[in-house]
């Protein structure tokens, strides 16, 4: 065999060799990133879960569902299921879209303490969507307070509070809310009409403004207006049937 023949030959084997190897490496890149973006599920919030909600009030108000996410974003700690979660309440808010870690679970009592202002007092009053300004409050948040209510000379709707600080937010459940029938009475066979979500909202007050929310939430109905620094509220004689057009 010539020397030109060899040379061939031997630059057809080489080739080979490197058609091989980048064969081999490629496919194991391939599989890298198979396994670096393979779907793995994992459970995720859906909707805001509040410090010291338990796990199971969290999955009744359909908090939590299955979903997936790629190996590579799958964090650590990342839950499946909520079996080793029983009982325990979370201890910083989770926020909606994010997995569930079991490192932001614990024991009742765990949770961050409430803080509460100087000079005052926390209570906790219990609301529904359109009234807690359909869901927008969170912790930090400040709001008027109003009142819708029945006097002898009737009914009326009228500012409360200027200027209260929202510190905490509860569990939020459904109540059933029945359904008026013809001729504008309920009674207690009546079949509910829809669940309005009912969310348990932490005040700071003074002694003076917890009897006044206290008092009026039990001889009326409350509701919150959602405050920022341009907000302009102040007392007045409130509505009523004589001068709700003027």
């Amino acid at each position: 065999m010539d020397r030109r023949k060899v040379l061939l030959l031997v630059a057809a084997v080489i080739a080979l060799l490197g058609t091989l190897l980048v064969f081999v490496y490629v496919k194991g890149a391939d599989n890298r990133a198979d396994q670096r973006y393979a779907a793995v599920q994992v459970l995720r919030v859906t909707k805001p879960i509040a410090a010291g909600e338990t796990i199971e009030a969290a999955q009744a108000a359909g908090k939590i569902e299955t979903g997936t996410v790629t190996r590579e974003d799958l964090l650590p700690g990342a839950l499946t299921d909520l079996a080793t979660l029983s009982g325990k309440v979370a201890v910083t808010p989770i926020f909606p879209g994010e997995q569930l870690v079991a490192d932001r679970f614990g024991a009742v009592g765990s949770g961050t303490d409430l803080s509460i202002p100087k000079g005052k007092l926390a209570i906790s009053i219990n609301l529904d969507d359109p009234s807690r300004v359909a869901g927008f409050l969170n912790p930090g948040n400040r709001v008027a307070i109003f009142m819708t209510g029945t006097s002898p000379a009737g009914g009326f709707t009228r500012l409360l509070l200027p200027n209260v600080t929202v510190i905490g937010q509860g569990a939020t459940t459904a109540t059933p809310a029945v359904a008026a029938p013809e001729g504008g009475t309920t009674d207690a066979a009546a079949a509910p009409a829809e669940q309005l979500p009912q969310t348990l909202l932490t005040l700071a007050v003074s002694q003076s403004e917890a009897e006044r929310v206290m008092y009026a939430s039990r001889n009326g109905s409350l509701a919150f207006g959602l405050l920022n620094d341009d907000s302009q509220v102040a007392p007045s004689t409130g509505v009523d049937q004589d001068n709700l057009f003027r």
